[in-house]
């Protein structure tokens, strides 16, 4: 390995499903060492994590980056979003995390809408529209049904907020994934005192919101990390803008990410709000704008199809006209948190590898439909589309993207994004620089594009048509006994 030009950075990237650990020279943008470990989330009706494991699994990533980790200067934590920690006085959590995929408070969403002015009132407040993936809905649901876990809790934290609170000793989020939590005024930029009362919160317990560019603190000593003590600890934020720094992305830009979830994004400068719910308003990492529209099912619903199918991810075939909306864990966008999968236009000569191309078909449809809503009049609908995300060097989600958009598509060559913008954040503490400028001096969004097609309105209709026919049917709650 040779020898770094610059002081080093970590970049971490806690997700649903595992945590991964970049050590980045900050001169170069070059990865010199990571890690990755595993951890686990429960199935049924809930969807939850223990976040011991998540500390767990950052220790052990940690620990492959060998000397590297050691020798950073600097360290900041990009994390799924939404997620509700409890802690205990002691800093122990009360009960399992519930995730942003945990569909359980759409209840508690329709009636805050309904009590707090209306979904209007709740875009121009808080940027948002409450649904059940936010974790405002979150708190009430558990307030409805585990009081007991309620009077317990001493603080309320995000996923990303746990980890970094791990490291410093200090209770701090950010302006970025507090925007996603429901309670956060993107008008004042500060906690809605009305609606914590509204759901029985405290501001007390909540963490202080550090600014972009603010050191959170430093690494504790009471930790069983390869830090130096002293390291610098950067403020984090929820992965979407983590992502978005990694790239580096301007204003107007389209971004989709195809993950676990699928979303799509585009820095603004002009603070969102969106009616419909569709458009979530986040705030970015940096003093802008993140609006994003999110799924809940995409690269995980479609691998599960092909599993039922005994396929490789990548068999598809063309020529389908069967319908196949892989709803798998309720959705999101479109706003139907009681739907399951639904399949419309099977016949006899129906391939298995038409029905799995019918299910990518039926995910990209989703995060398409909102991308015009995403995207202000700044922004150049000829552009390349980012394609990032575990999906993103897949062929088939590549080419249904293609196909679909009807517009250019540019896959980063760089990977990891959002644990390389939390390392271009935590090389901004270093520098003094922009983290967004960091990412573009390391070129992550470099990468090949891939020409536009012709846009393929019929599939886009049919799956429109069959969305709308069914709609009371995917309204419906589905037994789960």
């Amino acid at each position: 390995m040779s020898a770094a030009e610059g002081p080093l950075v970590v970049g971490v990237d806690s997700s649903t499903q595992s945590t991964k650990a970049l050590v980045v020279d900050a001169a170069t943008g070059r990865v010199v060492a990571s890690g990755q470990a595993p951890h686990t989330v429960t199935s049924g009706a809930g969807r939850e994590s223990d976040p011991r494991e998540w500390w767990d699994a950052l220790c052990e990533a940690l620990h492959q980056c060998g000397e590297p980790a050691h020798e950073a200067a600097a360290v900041s934590v990009g994390g799924q979003q939404h997620g509700l920690v409890t802690l205990d006085g002691r800093g122990e959590p009360v009960r399992p995390a519930l995730l942003w995929n945990d569909v359980r408070s759409a209840p508690q969403a329709r009636r805050l809408t309904q009590e707090l002015g209306g979904a209007k009132s709740w875009a121009e407040r808080t940027g948002s529209v409450p649904a059940a993936s936010f974790t405002v809905t979150k708190w009430a649901w558990l307030a409805e049904h585990e009081p007991e876990a309620v009077r317990a809790t001493k603080a309320v934290r995000l996923p990303h907020d746990y980890l970094t609170e791990r490291l410093t000793g200090q209770g701090t989020t950010d302006r970025g994934d507090a925007s996603g939590t429901g309670w956060w005024s993107s008008g004042t930029e500060a906690y809605d005192e009305e609606i914590l009362a509204r759901v029985g919160l405290d501001p007390v317990l909540l963490p202080r919101v550090v600014r972009p560019g603010e050191i959170a603190g430093t690494v504790r000593d009471s930790h069983d990390l390869p830090f130096s003590r002293g390291t610098l600890v950067a403020p984090g934020t929820g992965d979407n803008a983590a992502a978005a720094l990694g790239l580096g992305v301007p204003p107007g830009v389209a971004v989709m990410s195809l993950g676990t979830s699928g979303t799509v994004y585009a820095v603004s400068r002009r603070r969102p709000a969106d009616p419909t719910g569709t458009v979530a308003g986040f705030a970015d990492a940096r003093g802008d704008w993140l609006p994003l529209a999110c799924t809940l099912n995409c690269t995980l619903a479609v691998d599960r199809v092909a599993t039922l199918l005994g396929l490789d991810r990548e068999a598809v075939e063309p020529g389908t006209a069967v319908t196949l909306l892989p709803f798998l864990d309720g959705e999101r966008t479109p706003n139907l948190p009681n739907a399951s999968g639904l399949l419309h236009g099977l016949r006899h000569d129906t391939t298995a590898g038409q029905l799995l191309q019918a299910a990518y078909d039926g995910a990209v449809h989703s995060l398409l439909g909102a991308l015009d809503l995403v995207l202000d009049e700044d922004a150049d609908p000829s552009a390349p589309l980012l394609l990032i995300g575990g999906g993103a060097r897949g062929t088939a989600w590549q080419q249904t993207v293609r196909r679909l958009s009807g517009r250019p598509v540019q896959v980063p060559e760089a990977k990891e994004l959002v644990a390389l913008g939390a390392a271009a954040q935590a090389a901004g503490l270093l520098t003094g620089e922009d983290p967004a400028a960091v990412a573009r001096r390391w070129g992550t969004a470099a990468g090949p594009v891939l020409d536009a097609v012709d846009r393929d309105e019929e599939t886009l209709a049919r799956i429109a048509g069959v969305l709308s026919d069914a709609a009371p049917l995917l309204e419906r709650p589905t037994r789960t006994d």
